[in-house]
């Protein structure tokens, strides 16, 4: 054997070399490739899954996030009005209590105004009395004799009205 045939192709080895190819790609293509791909289907079926559930889930979540927004902003609002019955109710309670401490200042007023013009008209009356006792003794003394009740009482009357003219 020489360098020739090393180099030299042999029909026979060249058919058996294709058949034993050709057999090996059958054999892979059988038992290597159909499963291989079949796992590759699977996993590609699994991983379009999770992006159809992550894609759910967004979805779900934007959907939340809305409800969230508008339960918050419910909140807001209730809150906002809950604190403007508030003080518009504790307003009024400060008018009313205002208004009632009003009048019973009015009524103290009045009862005291009503309290002095008696006391005021009582000590009158008493200074009256007292100078007619007075005028009546002066009177009394002047004249030189006593008077009767009926002069007394005429003199008496007759010096509350100049008395009261007088003011």
């Amino acid at each position: 054997m020489g360098f020739e045939e090393l180099l030299g192709v042999n029909p026979w080895t060249a058919a058996f070399t294709l058949a034993n190819t050709i057999a090996l790609f059958l054999v892979m293509k059988k038992f290597l490739f159909k499963p291989v791909m079949k796992v590759i289907e699977d996993r590609q079926q699994e991983i379009d899954e999770m992006y159809s559930q992550a894609g759910s889930a967004k979805e779900n979540a934007a959907a939340l996030e809305e409800t969230y927004k508008q339960k918050l902003s419910q909140a807001t609002q209730t809150g906002e009005r809950i604190v403007k019955e508030a003080t518009a109710r504790g307003q009024a309670r400060q008018e009313e209590m205002i208004r009632q401490a009003n009048e019973e200042a009015n009524a103290i007023r009045a009862k005291a105004e009503a309290d002095i013009a008696r006391e005021k008209k009582k000590a009158l009356n008493d200074a009256k009395d007292e100078l007619a006792g007075l005028a009546v003794d002066i009177a009394g003394k002047v004249v030189g004799h006593s008077l009767t009740d009926s002069d007394q009482t005429v003199l008496v009357d007759r010096f509350i009205e100049e008395l009261g003219e007088s003011q």
